[in-house]
């Protein structure tokens, strides 16, 4: 079939990249699926510092690439062997699972081993490319390739929802919530009566705040945005601060989310951890950035540095956790969209990204419309 979406044609455009235009957005050719796979119809798709990563080129990949990761959908065809029924919606999720490697053994502290394989070359689990153009191959992002009107994915990277869920609050479970809230859940594990704090609050270190919020933890709330801090407090935040001002104040919490993503905002988490408590980094910074920190205090405090990819989430497990608690009214996912676009907007949108000034931005889909 053909379909709308965007692809990035070469890694590392200079910003702004709506001058740049390192974006074309236009027609392609999708296959239709093969065994284990499934083709999707995509309602909303969230544009992530991941997607910027990769147009900034702090997270090269083989281009041309049609973007996007974090979304939810409505399946419209099944292929051989996949169990989930045509008609329902999925959260669609960038680190497919395969359940059989000894990484997926690890309760979701590793990443699947075939699906990082497969993310890092621009294909589906199994090696197949269903994106063409022009007669070549389009590679696909992290399994999903979320910015267009429909994906064939594959059944690993997908978990169902009840209808329930609408599609804006989908498509954030799949990367904002499963990184940000799994950063608490999983790898923080705050006691009962333990403070949270979170540095950087972006979508997902935003979705954090939330999360930890929603099990019941005072939260405190890290960024150089006024108006992120303004939110985080409505929210429910006990306390927004600067990073000077949290440095000032003498803020130590057991338990510390590093979710924006750069050196100086690791050293900060750091140096906001009490003795005895863990710091959790879920930000990906680039590959050759470096941070400072004293080796003696991980002795003498007892301290404990978690690394968590993707929140080191099990997506089959945890998700229906999170939609339980969206249902109960204690887990307003719908305040982390900060705007809604549509897919021709999105060269604007990663600028405004990168100036720190969105949380979630949404893409959604018009059937009448789709572009």
């Amino acid at each position: 079939m053909q379909i709308t979406g965007a692809v990035l044609e070469r890694c590392g455009a200079p910003a702004p990249w709506s001058e740049s235009r390192p974006l074309t957005i236009g027609p392609l050719e999708l296959d239709a699926p093969g065994p284990g796979e499934i083709a999707v119809r995509i309602e909303t798709a969230g544009l992530c510092h991941s997607d910027l990563s990769v147009v900034d080129g702090n997270r090269v990949r083989p281009t041309p690439m049609l973007l996007g990761h974090e979304a939810a959908g409505i399946v419209e065809t099944a292929g051989a062997g996949v169990e989930i029924p045509v008609g329902a919606r999925v959260v669609m999720t960038f680190l497919p699972r395969c359940g059989q490697c000894a990484a997926c053994a690890t309760d979701g502290r590793l990443p699947c081993s075939p699906g990082s394989a497969a993310n890092a070359v621009g294909e589906l689990v199994g090696g197949a490319r269903r994106l063409h153009r022009d007669g070549h191959d389009v590679h696909h992002h992290l399994g999903v390739s979320a910015f267009a009107t429909h994906a064939v994915v594959s059944a690993t990277s997908v978990v169902p929802v009840p209808d329930d869920v609408p599609a804006d609050v989908a498509a954030l479970l799949g990367c904002a919530v499963l990184t940000g809230g799994g950063a608490v859940l999983n790898a923080g594990r705050p006691a009962t009566g333990d403070t949270v704090a979170v540095v950087g609050l972006g979508g997902v270190g935003m979705a954090a705040l939330l999360v930890a919020i929603a099990l019941g933890h005072e939260v405190i709330g890290v960024d150089t945005v006024p108006s992120k801090l303004d939110l985080a407090r409505e929210l429910g935040a006990v306390r927004a601060l600067t990073p000077a001002g949290a440095t000032d104040a003498g803020v130590r919490a057991p338990v510390v989310i590093e979710a924006a993503g750069n050196a100086r905002a690791f050293e900060t988490a750091y140096a906001l951890t009490a003795p005895g408590g863990s710091t959790v980094t879920v930000g990906l910074p680039g590959p050759d950035a470096r941070a400072s920190i004293s080796p003696l205090s991980l002795t003498a405090e007892a301290r404990t540095v978690v690394g968590s990819y993707l929140g080191s989430a099990v997506p089959s497990r945890d998700i229906p956790r999170y939609v339980e608690l969206w249902r109960a009214g204690r887990l307003p996912l719908e305040r982390l969209v900060s705007a809604r676009i549509g897919l021709d907007e999105l060269p604007r949108a990663l600028d405004r990204l990168a100036a720190g000034e969105e949380l979630r931005q949404l893409i959604t889909f018009d059937e009448r419309n789709p572009a």
